[in-house]
């Protein structure tokens, strides 16, 4: 089931989307929700970012290609981490499907996406094992960790490099039902395909990190866990399209723009 956020006029809801119509819901997916009667074209409602999270959490390096790839590039060892290590992204970055991603001024050349799988959690979670783990998501969306690399490289946090606003594109919308083992991941830029990995090709599994997360920190309902990305991003600079496919969840499309 795909579970959208979205308005209409001044309303705001959740919605089921079938086919080309979002029928609208009462009440919140994370606490009880009932069916209506209202019924909308999707193309005539604007998708929002699907769930607003309490806390924003992002699976640090995740993906052995990627590991040995960037390694190769800056003639580094490959150094994969030894446990599922977890940071964090803000809210002030999050933008929905179709928003454009806006370039900062001084921002250099070295703009990139990074395609993820991003995990939903549907209940208050503490202590779980990793057999539980499953029992406590909700579903999945998909996020684009868009970076300014010279920004990542240079700053002791990454503050900008990646909280920038506009820079964490999510959506289109929850999908209740896939199965991640059985994904895959595809990024498009201007309609070319530049990455086609293996969704579930991590390090570090879901399981592993919810459960390791679980130890330390309360997961709550609505919160999300971007899972990290394959490969070696390109640049991309303003007047680009970026669209982020995952199978069994969607497209999510968004244009880049310079900003004012």
């Amino acid at each position: 089931m795909k579970i959208a956020r979205f308005q209409r006029g001044n309303q705001v809801a959740y919605g089921v989307v079938e086919g080309d119509q979002v029928i609208e819901l009462e009440g919140s997916p994370f606490e009880g929700i009932r069916r209506t009667r209202r019924s909308y074209p999707l193309a005539q409602v604007k998708l929002l970012v699907p769930v607003v999270p309490s806390t924003f959490y992002a699976a640090g390096v995740n993906y052995m290609d990627h590991v040995r790839r960037m390694a190769a590039i800056t003639g580094r060892q490959a150094s994969p981490p030894k446990a599922a290590d977890v940071g964090y992204r803000a809210n002030n970055a999050l933008i929905a499907h179709e928003e454009a991603i806006v370039i900062p001024r001084d921002a250099t050349e070295r703009t990139q996406y990074e395609g993820e799988l991003v995990v939903v959690i549907g209940k208050k979670a503490k202590n779980i094992s990793e057999e539980e783990v499953w029992d406590y998501i909700f579903g999945y969306t998909i996020g684009n960790d868009f970076s300014e690399r010279t920004w990542q490289a240079g700053d002791r946090t990454h503050w900008r490099a990646k909280n920038s606003d506009t820079f964490k594109p999510m959506g289109p919308w929850i999908e209740t039902d896939a199965d991640p083992k059985n994904m895959r991941t595809i990024v498009r830029v201007n309609g070319q395909e530049v990455q086609n990995f293996a969704t579930n090709n991590m390090i570090f599994g879901i399981a592993q990190f919810m459960s390791r997360m679980s130890k330390y920190m309360t997961l709550y309902p609505g919160d999300v866990l971007w899972m990290g990305t394959d490969g070696v991003p390109e640049n991309v600079k303003p007047g680009d399209v970026i669209e982020i496919e995952i199978s069994g969840i969607g497209v999510l499309r968004n244009p880049v723009v310079a900003e004012k």
